[in-house]
C-alpha cells in the first residue's frame, strides 16, 4: 500500500501469520518482507522491524518499520494510533453503534475471555458502528479503543454477535470461508 525509506505499509492477506511463532514458522509476512527489502540477497544489510501484528485469519493493513528508530517511534505513539476494523458479524444489532467495555483475560488453552475480575483481566474497549445491515449478517465499522489480543472477537461475540467465520468465538456459519475481519483503517504520524 505504501513503501519509503522508514515504512512499508502492506496488506495482508487471510491464513497469513505476521511474524513466525514457536509452533508455526510458516511462511510469514516478515519473511517476505525481508525477502523483498534485501532483494533476495541473503547477505544484504537490509532489515524490516515488527512494529505490531494481526490474528492469522485477519486481513488487511499491516505497518512495519525499515529502521529501528521508525520502530521505536511507532511503537511509543501506538496508542494514538487509528485503527478501524471491518466485520461481518451474525445478525442486526439493536443498537447502530457504542462502545464495548470489559476486563480480557486468557486461560492455559490460549482462550481470551471477558472476566468482571478486574484483577486478572486488562481493560478492553472496542467502539462499533453499523455500516450495513440484511436479516442475518450486519457489517460494523469497529474502531480499536485499545489493542488487546482477540479483543475484536471476544467483545463481539459477547454482545451476541461473533464475526462470521469465527467458529472459536460462537459463529455459526462461514458464508467467506474466512474470518471476516478486516483492518481498513491504520491512521497514525509518519515517523520522519
Amino acid at each position: 500500500l505504501h513503501e519509503d525509506r522508514d515504512i512499508i505499509v502492506v496488506n495482508k492477506i487471510p491464513g497469513l501469520l505476521t511474524i513466525a511463532t514457536d509452533t508455526d514458522r510458516d511462511r510469514t509476512a516478515y519473511q517476505l518482507l525481508t525477502h523483498y527489502v534485501r532483494k533476495g540477497c541473503a547477505k544484504s544489510r537490509e532489515r524490516i522491524f515488527i512494529v505490531h501484528r494481526l490474528d492469522r485469519e485477519t486481513s488487511g493493513v499491516l505497518v512495519f518499520a525499515r529502521t529501528e528508530e521508525a520502530k521505536r517511534q511507532l511503537q511509543s505513539n501506538w496508542d494514538e494510533t487509528e485503527k478501524h476494523y471491518l466485520a461481518v458479524v451474525h445478525g442486526t444489532l439493536a443498537k447502530k453503534e457504542g462502545t464495548i467495555t470489559s476486563h480480557l483475560t486468557e486461560n492455559a488453552a490460549f482462550r481470551v475471555y471477558s472476566t468482571p475480575d478486574q484483577s486478572v483481566g486488562k481493560v478492553a474497549r472496542t467502539a462499533y458502528k453499523v455500516v450495513r445491515e440484511t436479516r442475518a449478517f450486519s457489517l460494523l465499522d469497529v474502531l480499536l479503543l485499545t489493542g488487546r489480543k482477540h479483543q475484536i472477537r471476544v467483545h463481539l461475540a459477547g454482545i451476541g454477535h461473533p464475526i462470521a467465520g469465527d467458529a472459536g468465538y460462537g459463529a455459526r456459519t462461514d458464508p467467506l470461508r474466512r474470518l471476516a475481519l478486516h483492518a481498513h483503517v491504520l491512521g497514525f504520524d509518519h515517523p520522519r
